[in-house]
């Protein structure tokens, strides 16, 4: 895949486009001048050039008043929307020599291994009157290719049933990905062959596939870290990752990882003498990793604040100290740091915030539902944000509430009232984010269509973009290399979608975004001073000659 992509798909083909470009190609126009989508009506005339840089800057900072980011979870882009109608490399169009996958000697694989524990994570469960089993594995003797996933009749595997949850880690990601040829990601997966699985009914099932179809999906935008959702919600909001200084001789010690090799900035984490030789055998054994050699956080740890794993009895608006799996505060500069400097108001909306806060505060249990997730909040992180800081901490870090509705549902009802600030984080309550292992897809996308449905018929919506994707990928398998980036990202393919008034209506958009792709846009609409990270990684691109990552403005248009 070429780093320098700036192309569309419109769906259906708009055969005026082509006219206008060859003939704009036939004067002499430059390609890069061009719009990277085009109009949504079928043989709809091109009315006007389009605009400069300078005026594309002044018509978002005039017309885009509310960004809103929704943040779900762990799908990618295969996993979903593998085939969707105009995407540069359908899962169809593949070759063995895309898709198959090697062994951890680098041998090519005759099967799939088996999926180890079985493809429920909890069980039984019961949908339209079959009984799905825990512990069991629905389809075997698999051939080494991507696979339709069904259950014990050859259904297509429900998408209401919780399946169990895959590794999703720093240092796997990249080995599964190995250098781009995306042919180790059941070699180095704790579940077998099951990353190599996607959901075949999705083009039927799926209400976020009709969100697709009218507005904008992205179809190479990647996740903006490696591997896991700790790291890529401290990426959407930072463009980097957190640090633990003197970890080697601080409790966090055991957290460090062992790496293949001396280098502290190394990507092979080492297996542990028990691996099997082989993915048919078994999975690989690995020790902790949530800390690099050099002290950078790259799994998951909890906050420093409350809500967290372990309340502090003495302090209890704090995590209990001394903790090797708690992350010290961060005070380095964040998004909604660089907003505040202009007085541009902003808020991260958590689903069941404040049911944590109230219910749960004694036990510091996560109930089922709504499953809240502390490691999910990358506000919580942060000094500025802290609880010593009450005033911005309320303002900052709001509950969304409940469900669905916007009776219990906080952020929903600002939406309606017209009151969402001017960049707003959604992240759904943890049964509703599409997670394996604790949320099932359907009751995820219905609740992702419900909540686009209410931005929609916002008081806001004239003057609003909203971007929903999700962290990461989850562990299961992409087939589209990853643009080579810094050493935090990018990782696997995710899907996102763009919807706006001022979407480019009914197109696949195939420049090459990632995560942090939605801070270029938030800086560019509200002319903010660059993150230090956004920065590091377009310099580490253009670099080595490649394009920098697109700020999501190809999916917009004035």
């Amino acid at each position: 895949m070429s780093d320098e992509k700036d192309k569309d798909t419109l769906l259906p083909a708009d055969t005026s486009r082509r006219r206008f470009l060859a003939g704009a190609a036939a004067l002499g126009v430059g390609a890069a001048t061009l719009s990277a989508c085009g109009s949504s009506e079928q043989n709809s005339p091109v009315k006007a050039l389009p605009l400069t840089p300078a005026e594309l800057d002044k018509k978002l900072h005039e017309q885009v008043k509310t960004i809103v980011v929704i943040y779900a979870e762990n799908r990618s882009f295969n996993n979903l929307f593998a085939n969707f109608p105009g995407v540069e490399k359908p899962l169809s169009a593949l070759t063995p020599a895309d898709y198959q996958q090697r062994d951890r000697d680098g041998s090519l694989l005759q099967t799939l291994p088996a999926v180890w524990g079985g493809i429920l994570q909890v069980g039984p469960q019961t949908v339209d009157g079959v009984t799905y089993e825990q512990g069991v594995q629905f389809q075997e003797n698999l051939p080494n290719a991507p696979f339709a996933l069904k259950g014990p009749n050859h259904e297509d595997l429900p998408l209401s049933l919780v399946t169990r949850d895959l590794w999703h880690v720093f240092y796997q990601n990249q080995m599964q990905i190995n250098g781009g040829k995306n042919d180790q990601f059941v070699a180095w997966a704790d579940s077998g062959g099951l990353p190599m699985g996607y959901y075949p009914q999705s083009q039927y099932s799926l209400r976020l596939w009709d969100v697709a179809r009218e507005f904008v999906l992205c179809d190479n935008f990647f996740q903006g870290a490696f591997g896991g959702s700790f790291l890529n919600h401290q990426y959407l909001i930072s463009a980097t990752a957190p640090f633990y200084p003197n970890a080697t001789t601080s409790v966090a010690k055991p957290q460090i990882a062992t790496l293949q090799g001396d280098d502290p900035t190394g990507t092979r984490l080492k297996p542990l003498e028990k691996t099997p030789d082989s993915a048919m055998t078994g999975a690989p054994q690995f020790g902790p990793s949530a800390l690099t050699p050099d002290g950078f956080a790259v799994n998951t740890m909890a906050p420093p604040y409350w809500p967290t794993w372990i309340r502090d009895p003495e302090r209890p608006d704090y995590s209990k100290p001394d903790l090797p799996s708690v992350l010290v505060p961060q005070s380095h500069e964040h998004i909604g740091d660089k907003l505040s400097k202009k007085n541009i108001d902003w808020a991260w909306y958590a689903g069941a915030w404040q049911a944590t806060l109230d219910q749960y505060k004694d036990s510091g249990g996560i109930p089922k539902i709504p499953n809240f997730q502390y490691h999910h909040q990358p506000f919580n992180y942060f000094t500025q944000q802290g609880p010593q800081n009450p005033a911005e901490r309320s303002k900052r870090l709001r509950d969304a509430g409940l469900g669905d509705e916007a009776s219990t549902n906080r952020f929903l009802a600002d939406a309606e009232a017209g009151k969402l600030p001017a960049v707003s984080f959604y992240k759904p309550q943890g049964n509703l984010n599409l997670h394996a292992g604790y949320a099932d897809v359907a009751s995820g996308d219905r609740h992702l269509d419900r909540t686009l449905k209410v931005l929609r018929n916002s008081p806001q919506w004239e003057n609003m973009v909203v971007v929903l994707t999700v962290d990461e990928n989850g562990g299961w398998w992409d087939h589209v290399a990853p643009p080579k980036g810094d050493r935090w990202g990018p990782g696997t393919r995710i899907p996102a979608l763009v919807v706006s008034p001022f979407a480019r209506k009914g197109t696949v958009d195939h420049t090459v975004y990632d995560t942090a792709s939605i801070l270029r846009l938030i800086t560019r609409v509200h002319q903010l001073e660059v993150l230090d990270g956004l920065k590091q990684r377009d310099d580490a691109m253009k670099a080595r000659g490649q394009a920098p990552m697109g700020d999501l403005t190809n999916a917009l248009t004035f």
